[in-house]
């Protein structure tokens, strides 16, 4: 019978710990082990547990290896028979990054939840607990599958997931969809939307030695831009630039002529849009020439830029990304 739930550490703000008398914005994150954040949780008490410390770091410093390390983890974990799902304590600064590339890399069949906080563990009104106690509900959750964000009683989908506020407490939205889920406040979950889905790249795709991993870099296009930026990615060996795009997907015709007269250095291009909500919608006009991200971040689309270079490098093509 499925009934474990693996929790795996990564360190950030919910292991958090603030100097006494200091502001809940002035701490130290990733201090904390993950079995001291499942003891502050009540209500875990006697939920059948298992527990894995990965890394303990801030996530602002996330890295391509520990990427590839929580992949190979997350993937170890799935493929057993008694795991009902996976949580994954993570910092917040980079949650919806992680959460794409292990939904593209894994589109697993059972619940991956990433949950956090926005203030650490030792506030006295610390979010952790309440945070990572809905996270183990909604990775029990039957039917559920899919990496998803439990965070401030809100579910959201990998793809449609973007930190949309530097400190409040409820600091994740999704966008124009909205939310996946929401707990109610007698604990219920109410679902809105269906599960992620898509077609998993696989962990092979994970180059292994991570330091081999495509560089691709994100360039803003603002009023003044110029090609500079572009120009010294592609001399540096970059294989890849996503364009924070203004508006719809424009580009600053700086940027625009710096991109093709670089075209030699074989980059690969994609354009998201700068603006907090919004899908870029292919029309004719500044930038339309380069592929659209779609209503991904621009953070998100380089993931996605940088896994469809590396499934090219192995021969295959990237299966569609979810949306």
């Amino acid at each position: 019978m499925q009934n474990l739930v693996v929790i795996l550490g990564t360190g950030g703000t919910i292991a958090g710990i603030a100097p006494e008398g200091q502001s809940d914005l002035a701490y130290q994150a990733a201090q904390l082990p993950i079995d001291a954040l499942v003891r502050a949780v009540p209500e875990l008490a006697d939920a059948t547990l298992e527990l894995e410390q990965v890394a303990q770091l801030d996530s602002k410093d996330m890295t391509h290896a520990l990427w590839q390390t929580l992949a190979q983890r997350v993937h170890h974990h799935l493929v057993r028979a008694e795991v009902q799902g996976i949580v994954v304590t993570h910092g917040t600064d980079t949650m919806e990054e992680t959460a794409y590339l292990l939904q593209r890399v894994l589109a697993p069949a059972k619940p991956v939840v990433l949950t956090g906080a926005m203030r650490p563990a030792s506030s006295r009104h610390a979010d952790g607990p309440a945070n990572l106690a809905d996270a183990v509900a909604l990775a029990r959750e039957p039917g559920a599958h899919g990496v998803l964000v439990a965070m401030a009683g809100s579910v959201h989908g990998a793809a449609d997931v973007r930190k949309a506020h530097a400190h409040k407490l409820d600091a994740f939205g999704s966008g124009d969809v909205g939310p996946l889920a929401r707990f109610e406040d007698d604990g219920a979950l109410r679902r809105l939307r269906a599960w992620p889905a898509g077609d998993a790249l696989g962990v092979a795709v994970l180059d292994a030695t991570p330091e081999s991993w495509p560089v691709v870099e994100i360039v803003t296009s603002h009023a003044g831009a110029s090609g500079a930026l572009i120009d010294a990615l592609a001399r540096g060996g970059a294989k890849g630039i996503v364009i924070a795009a203004t508006g719809n997907g424009t580009v600053h015709r700086a940027i625009e002529q710096a991109l093709e007269g670089a075209a030699w250095a074989d980059l690969a291009v994609m354009r998201a849009t700068r603006c907090c909500d919004g899908a870029v919608l292919d029309v004719e006009g500044a930038g339309a020439a380069w592929p659209s991200a779609g209503a991904l971040t621009p953070a998100k689309a380089r993931v996605e830029l940088m896994l469809r270079l590396m499934a090219r490098r192995e021969g295959a093509s990237a299966p569609a990304r979810p949306l």
